[in-house]
């Protein structure tokens, strides 16, 4: 949501609509990590995991890149109502 905000605040001001990309995000808030990430993940699990595939990634949009697992996070770990009252031992 933060992200999104942060884009909707920038058209607001600026005029001009543009999402900032996954990439862009991660350089920003933690750039060293990401230029130690391509050489990790090509040497460590398999080259071809990273330019077709997190590359695509990393130019999608941030607020969908990091919103879509934690929306899928707060669904699952949202608390069930069990019965009328949602007590658990209640008959």
């Amino acid at each position: 949501m933060a992200v999104l905000c942060h884009d909707l605040v920038k058209w607001l001001l600026t005029g001009t609509f543009a999402l900032i990309d996954a990439g862009s995000f991660w350089f920003a808030v933690h750039p060293e990590s990401l230029k130690l990430a391509e050489p990790a993940i090509s040497r460590h699990v398999h080259p071809v995991l990273w330019h077709p595939v997190i590359s695509t990634i990393l130019l999608a949009p941030a607020f969908i890149v990091i919103g879509l697992p934690g929306a899928l996070l707060a669904f699952l770990a949202r608390r069930r109502r069990y019965g009328v009252h949602g007590d658990l031992f209640k008959g």
